[in-house]
């Protein structure tokens, strides 16, 4: 719980719970001791989903795992509802195809390899 103070005219000040020094109003962690302030807004950066076809999750092309990644849904159920709609309608397996020529390949992320210094103070390969 966050710890105000009134002082003249509807101003607050803010104080750490931990430490009970004064804070910015605003301040998510305390300056001074480190403790992260409890019903202090938490700003999350937003992820930016892209529209891409899946390199992991994918049993022909990807196309269904993009698309379930995409929209936050699970990746069955919009498979399933692929296949409904190519058994009842024959349109699934045309836009299927056009999404597997017009959705780019998720980007191949590679993991980076630790460099080692030995005792001199150089790069070890």
């Amino acid at each position: 719980m966050i710890s105000y103070h009134s002082v003249g005219r509807g101003a607050l000040i803010m104080f750490c719970t931990k430490c009970g020094k004064n804070i910015g109003n605003d301040a998510v962690f305390c300056q001074y001791c480190g403790t992260r302030q409890t019903g202090a807004p938490i700003y999350a950066v937003p992820v930016q989903r892209r529209f891409v076809r899946s390199r992991t999750d994918k049993k022909i092309a990807g196309v269904c795992a993009g698309v379930a990644n995409y929209l936050d849904l699970d990746t069955n159920m919009v498979r399933l509802v692929w296949l409904l709609c190519v058994l009842l309608g024959g349109t699934g397996l045309l836009a299927y195809v056009i999404a597997w020529i017009v959705m780019p390949l998720e980007p191949l992320y590679l993991e980076a390899s630790p460099t080692y210094t030995n005792s001199t103070g150089a790069q070890a390969s």
